[in-house]
């Protein structure tokens, strides 16, 4: 397996949405125009590839001065526990900076997760949950 990682500003919707399938990740991957949208309006996004196939996807937003939002980190389920996650957050961070502090919200099912990569759980958040 030869993994390749790369930030990007511009991605394919379907490819995109497919590594989101195949990741068990909840996103609209039926609404190709929302996703597209998403890649479109995202600050930084970083792929990883396996002889050209997507196979992990990270994409953020920030002001690059005191926070980063990191809106998607998924890895297709084959690739999973390989350190593609690990290493797609370790390259944003390494973009960002000393200065900025990185944040997400997890999905239920990931809350274990975040902490082996370095992430601290903070009570202090505060979340207006999207209408659809």
């Amino acid at each position: 397996m030869q993994i390749t990682y790369e930030f990007v500003q511009k991605l394919d919707a379907e490819e995109m949405a497919d590594v989101f399938k195949k990741s068990g990740i909840t996103r609209p991957v039926d609404d190709l125009e929302r996703i597209q949208r998403m890649i479109d309006h995202a600050d930084i996004i970083v792929t990883a590839r396996n002889n050209g196939q997507l196979v992990g996807i990270a994409r953020a937003i920030t002001d690059y001065s005191y926070c980063c939002y990191l809106s998607d980190l998924a890895v297709d389920a084959q690739y999973q526990r390989s350190g593609i996650g690990k290493e797609l957050v370790r390259r944003i961070q390494e973009k960002l900076g000393d200065e900025v502090a990185l944040l997400l919200v997890s999905a239920p099912n990931a809350v274990d997760y975040y902490p082996r990569i370095g992430f601290e759980k903070s009570d202090k958040a505060f979340l207006i949950k999207r209408k659809r």
